[in-house]
């Protein structure tokens, strides 16, 4: 992926992203705390602030970090693609940081599994910046974007514990 801006040919950062975290809880309570929109955004601290639009169907999300040299505040449109109620969710969500001239895509999913003790709770996707962001490189923009999942899956550990 290239992205072409005058003469000057920047890389798109694109990544995909695969993890599991075995819980102890139930996939029904799994499921009800991992679709609590605003508890989840409360887990990851560049999201500045959510509005459900439509339960399980459309949301709004801010998001706003230091990225390198710049200050991201990304409004963004999340819709779910998928649903299988108490089972799994895809969703796709797509932003811009005017200022800085940068998009944010997100492409994921989560799915639920029961095991014999509790649950597994299996995310995979992918993630793009393009833009001026795209500048400080595809390295820094993976470490914050692996800094947010640690921050997430941390949280679901101690919260489905």
């Amino acid at each position: 992926n290239m992205l072409t801006l005058s003469e000057e040919v920047i890389p798109v950062p694109r990544e995909e992203f695969a993890r599991t975290v075995a819980v102890g809880r139930s996939p029904a309570e799994a499921w009800a705390t991992l679709t609590d929109v605003e508890r989840v955004a409360s887990w990851v601290t560049v999201v500045e602030s959510v509005d459900e639009l439509a339960r399980l169907e459309q949301y709004t999300a801010v998001l706003a970090t230091q990225l390198g040299p710049f200050r991201l505040r990304a409004d963004l449109e999340v819709k779910v693609t998928e649903l299988d109620d108490g089972t799994s969710i895809r969703f796709f969500a797509e932003g811009e940081d005017r200022q800085v001239a940068s998009r944010i895509t997100v492409e994921a999913g989560l799915r639920l599994v029961e095991r014999d003790e509790g649950t597994e709770v299996v995310t995979d996707g992918v993630y793009e910046v393009t833009g001026r962001v795209a500048t400080i490189g595809a390295s820094a923009i993976r470490n914050k974007a692996d800094k947010i999942l640690n921050e997430f899956f941390d949280a679901a550990s101690r919260e489905l514990a």
